[in-house]
């Protein structure tokens, strides 16, 4: 499995702007369908939430990547 480090600005990001970013997605759209096929987890957790609020410290896994989010 890949992992990629993304590093957070804010507070938080949306889930589908967090695989566009990871270059998971090709675009925040396609991000949002994967959500909807059910192939996002956080956490260990199925997500089904399109704009689900990922923080620093959680971990989300896509087609075979694994995302970590870090606190700047």
């Amino acid at each position: 499995m890949q992992s990629v480090e993304i590093p957070l600005k804010g507070e938080y990001i949306e889930l589908c702007n967090l695989l566009k970013l990871a270059g998971v997605a090709e675009s925040g759209g396609r991000g949002k369908t994967l959500v909807a096929e059910g192939r996002v987890t956080v956490d260990g957790q199925p997500e089904s939430r399109k704009t689900a609020k990922i923080r620093a410290g959680q971990v989300v896994e896509c087609l075979g990547v694994r995302i970590a989010v870090v606190g700047l």
